[in-house]
């Protein structure tokens, strides 16, 4: 199988293949890892090519403490794909495919790694930005999202309905009656992942503008770190609850870390 190599220097004396692992899965898949504690170095083996330019983007990010050198000589930083995999004209993705790591707006990525307390800096996430703004969102993801538009939005509002569309009247009416309409139908706490939770929320507006479109200001990414971080704090929450109700004598779960500045 044919891999795309990024090269890492400059890690802590603290890092481990865990948590370098860790840290760039975020990118995408991770074919292999060759780590080498002693030059505090390691290669990284990505299964696609979106993934290593993704972990390029990184150079400069913090990890263990460390401000880390992320580099490749066979995969160039062009901060643009394939136009057959991204939602531009000419492509091809078919509709409603299952979308991967590496699909994500390189923006969102960001804001994920901040949720889970990763310091990335301004420049970093300008570079997201840009990323995204010049090549666009994949087709695959782009498919997910609109799909979820449609169905949280005709299970709001009714046949035809999108939260893009007729439910951002409602949004547009406050806040509080959009969280009012999710509370009657219960949608966010059924919905499975971030996204169908976070579309079917007060703010599904504002999140499928972040995921769908390419103009964005780093208080965006903040903002959808933010979100991301209070959905994960609340999942666990539940999930820990859960556990207790089904098993009283059961020791109570230890927090997890918190992303700083991000959760409480």
């Amino acid at each position: 199988m044919m891999t795309f190599p990024v090269r890492v220097q400059q890690l802590s004396p603290t890092s481990s293949e865990k948590s370098i692992h860790d840290f760039f899965s975020f990118c995408g898949r991770i074919a292999s890892i060759q780590f080498d504690a002693s030059t505090h170095t390691a290669t990284i083996n990505f299964e696609k090519i979106q993934a290593a330019k993704t972990a390029l983007m990184l150079n400069g990010g913090a990890l263990d403490g460390a401000t880390i050198h992320v580099s490749s000589d066979s995969v160039a930083d062009e901060h643009h794909d394939d136009t057959t995999t991204h939602g531009v004209a000419g492509s091809a993705a078919p509709e409603g495919s299952a979308y991967e790591q590496h699909d994500k707006p390189r923006a969102g990525i960001a804001a994920e790694l901040l949720a889970k307390g990763y310091v990335l800096s301004e420049t970093i996430l300008g570079k997201a930005i840009e990323i995204d703004h010049k090549q666009g969102i994949s087709t695959r993801f782009l498919n997910y999202i609109r799909g979820l538009d449609k169905t949280i939005g005709e299970k709001i509002g009714g046949p035809e309905t999108t939260v893009s569309g007729k439910a951002k009247e409602v949004y547009a009416q406050g806040h509080a009656q959009a969280r009012s309409i999710d509370e009657t139908h219960g949608i966010s706490k059924q919905a499975g992942d971030y996204y169908s939770r976070a579309i079917a929320s007060p703010f599904g507006v504002k999140v499928m503008e972040f995921y769908t479109g390419t103009k964005k200001q780093v208080q965006d990414v903040h903002e959808e770190a933010l979100r991301i971080a209070a959905a994960e704090k609340e999942a666990a929450a539940t999930s820990a609850a859960t556990t207790a109700a089904h098993n009283p004598d059961a020791p109570a779960a230890v927090p997890t870390t918190s992303a700083p500045g991000y959760s409480s």
